[in-house]
């Protein structure tokens, strides 16, 4: 009963994943598909991919740049509007823009013996503006979530990681269980 228990939890852990993403995707390309009324399964998703390929295209010229600046104008002056706009726009840029925050994974000491640490993602490096010439920001996503803190520690708390961001990433939002053997530098001995 054991081993029957066992292979069942083994061929748990293959097809959940597998079967999860299968149904995220088929739910995008039906919500999609569904908002352009086709009636070709990822039709729309394949519609929308071109589409905003086509717009990042149109918009690399210095006149296309131009009247976006506008358009980014306008948004700045709505109330609501601008909250919505600045913040969405500003989560993109941080993963996937020219300006892109999440690239210096970090370690940081949580305690002044170092004892604790966190592993988070250097978003500004100095916050002189603040007061606090000396501090930097780190952003420590939490596991399982797509939510995590801002903190606010003394530069010589923190130390760079010699590793890919997205391998860290993983690794953080996984709690601590991708396989990425990139991930994380392997640990001193001694």
């Amino acid at each position: 009963m054991k081993s029957l228990l066992k292979y069942f939890l083994r061929g748990l852990v293959i097809t959940g994943p597998v079967a999860l993403t299968l149904y995220i995707v088929w739910t995008v390309f039906r919500i999609i598909d569904g908002w352009l009324r086709l009636p070709v399964p990822g039709a729309g998703f394949a519609i929308t991919l071109v589409g905003v390929t086509l717009i990042g295209f149109i918009t690399s010229n210095l006149l296309a740049r131009q009247a976006l600046g506008l358009f980014e104008d306008v948004m700045q002056r709505l109330p609501f509007v601008r909250l919505l706009y600045s913040s969405s726009k500003d989560l993109l840029s941080a993963f996937v823009g020219e300006k892109r925050r999440f690239d210096t994974p970090v370690v940081v000491s949580l305690q002044p013996d170092g004892a604790v640490k966190a592993i988070g993602f250097l978003t500004r490096d100095s916050l002189a503006e603040f007061g606090l010439a000396d501090h930097v920001a780190v952003y420590l996503p939490e596991s399982y979530n797509f939510a995590g803190n801002l903190f606010v520690v003394p530069r010589a708390r923190v130390t760079p990681l010699q590793a890919e961001s997205a391998d860290v990433m993983a690794f953080v939002v996984s709690g601590g269980v991708a396989t990425h053997h990139e991930a994380l530098p392997p640990p001193k001995k001694g």
